[in-house]
């Protein structure tokens, strides 16, 4: 039965922070707060945190966001994070997975680049769990980094009791149960199920690349009890947990989720309009951004992860699609830019964001220039947004990103004409992604979008008219933070499955929809985008022709 003087914490642990939020279970945020977790870079492509430092971070602001909230109405907490590997020792002490040596760098991020000849070999045994990743493992997910830890630190594997994906490790620490999500499980480490039944490990696959030791002790070191998300994880919050995050002991801990796929349950129980849930593509845009959607039989994308099952939404299939740089893409193209400290000072002076000011410089430039839109202001001016590889729906570790159209100026005219073209040639990837996904058998009327991308009106706007799908922009555009809250709300039986919280705590905010006169200008930027990526691998297929 449904308790209205009740609340839930959800707890997002992102690339650099950890955020906190308290909801109500009709999906209001009453209050957020963030803290920064440590990044260490110690080698070019290699990115690594700390479990310790981010378990801190989170007590720190669960702290903040339950200070004026009677602590007897909190009935749930969930946690999101990104797919980071953790790795601890037998007694659950952090083990170094970095070159440093330091033992308080155990964490190998996302993004973390390290395992590329590691995801080479898996990629060529061609074996069968590969057709539930589109046909080729990313080199961001955990089979080859742990491969690269057994062939690079020794010493670490020797010692590892325990590897975690951050999510788990997360409610590992709110109630010392080693429970693991389905979610992380099947996304990031080549686990199979289905909707038969079946819900275990690949022994074949784990000995044919070289992790057979993963399988000692019914694969004790990497979890044998699995979960779907929401489900209530051990015995609640335990006593130590429950003093470190400032609440009581006992209250229900959702199983986990990984931090986008939070933003996809946060997003697509929005019901503004009578539309099936697989006709949806939830969009969740931050540092990278991932493309989430969901059908109710296996559709299997060519460079698309997936199809998992119950891996978002329990009892359908999920695709991800993804671009390993979007935010972080728009943050080094402006801030290594010679006019960024002008940009700066010039919005600081009218307290605005970067962005806001740039969206507002296009805007009067295309005035001047008497165009009907900034669109066509980059005309001649085109990206290819691959800075740090693509992730589909090619699938390409090695793919640079590209520029064409530059001129001998560095003002903060050519600064918003860079900006601009970037925003563009995401939203391009995007489409890319959707045609792939399209032809495989989905069928799209509409984009859900949440994270920090979604707060620019001129990313969101771009991503309408490229898409031509209507943009819906929740009514709390946090919706990672309320995923992660309705993990917790299942968890404390407040609701009777994932869908249903969905359906009660999703509120759509806006609609944006696409500008019909400039489709006709970005069907011929994308007839450009992909010939970009041609040309790009036939310079690569020039160069490897030439022996020095």
């Amino acid at each position: 039965m449904l308790d209205f003087n009740c609340f839930f914490v959800g707890v997002d642990v992102g690339t650099s922070s950890v955020r906190a939020a308290v909801v109500d279970n009709k999906g209001e945020i009453k209050s957020s707060a963030s803290a920064e977790i440590k990044i260490w870079e110690p080698r070019p492509g290699f990115y690594e945190q700390s479990s310790e430092n981010i378990w801190a971070c989170c007590c720190e602001v669960v702290k903040k966001v339950i200070k004026n909230i009677d602590k007897k109405y909190i009935k749930g907490i969930g946690f999101d994070a990104t797919c980071s590997l953790v790795a601890l020792d037998a007694n659950f002490q952090p083990i170094s997975v970095s070159p440093s040596g330091s033992n308080e760098q155990n964490v190998v991020m996302w993004m973390d680049h390290r395992a590329h000849a590691q995801t080479q070999r898996i990629n060529a045994t061609h074996h069968d769990v590969l057709k539930y990743v589109g046909g080729s493992m990313s080199l961001e997910m955990e089979p080859p980094k742990l491969l690269w830890l057994k062939e690079n630190l020794p010493e670490t594997w020797a010692k590892a009791g325990h590897f975690f994906d951050l999510p788990d490790y997360m409610t590992y620490k709110a109630t010392g149960s080693t429970t693991r999500s389905l979610c992380s499980l099947v996304c990031k480490w080549a686990y199979q199920a289905d909707n038969d039944g079946k819900n275990q490990w690949d022994e074949s696959f784990m000995k044919q690349i070289g992790l057979e030791e993963l399988l000692l002790n019914d694969f004790a070191k990497i979890g044998n009890v699995v979960l779907s998300p929401g489900k209530p994880v051990g015995n609640g919050l335990s006593t130590s947990a429950a003093s470190d995050l400032g609440l009581h002991p006992g209250i229900p801990v959702g199983c986990s989720i990984i931090d986008a796929h939070a933003g996809g349950i946060g997003m697509l129980g929005l019901t503004e309009q009578q539309e099936k849930i697989t006709n949806k593509l939830a969009i969740i845009s931050g540092t990278s951004s991932c493309h989430m959607a969901v059908s109710e039989a296996a559709l299997f994308v060519p460079g698309v992860w997936g199809p998992y099952y119950s891996a978002m939404v329990p009892g359908y299939w999920l695709n991800e699609g993804g671009q390993s740089a979007s935010g972080k893409l728009i943050d080094f193209v402006i801030e290594t830019h010679r006019a960024y400290d002008e940009l700066k000072m010039k919005s600081a002076k009218r307290n605005i964001h970067v962005h806001d000011f740039l969206n507002e410089l296009l805007l009067s430039m295309a005035i001047n220039q008497k165009l009907q839109s900034p669109a066509s202001l980059t005309a001649d001016l085109h990206v290819w947004p691959d800075f740090h590889g693509n992730r589909s729906p090619l699938a390409d570790p090695t793919l640079k990103g590209m520029i064409s159209g530059l001129a001998l100026s560095s003002s903060i005219e050519s600064l918003a004409l860079l900006y601009l073209a970037t925003i563009q040639a995401i939203a391009l990837g995007t489409k890319h992604i959707i045609e792939s996904m399209e032809k495989a058998g989905h069928s799209f009327s509409s984009v859900f979008s949440c994270g920090g991308l979604s707060k620019n009106k001129l990313f969101v706007q771009v991503h309408a008219d490229v898409t031509g799908l209507p943009v819906m922009l929740p009514k709390e555009c946090d919706s990672v933070l309320v995923g992660a809250a309705i993990l917790g709300a299942c968890a404390s039986s407040q609701f009777k499955d994932v869908q249903d919280a969905m359906k009660n705590m999703c509120k759509v905010g806006s609609i944006v929809e696409p500008v019909k006169s400039n489709m006709s200008y970005y069907k011929k930027k994308y007839a450009v985008f992909k010939k970009m990526v041609q040309d790009q691998k036939e310079y690569q297929s020039v160069m490897e022709s030439i022996s020095i």
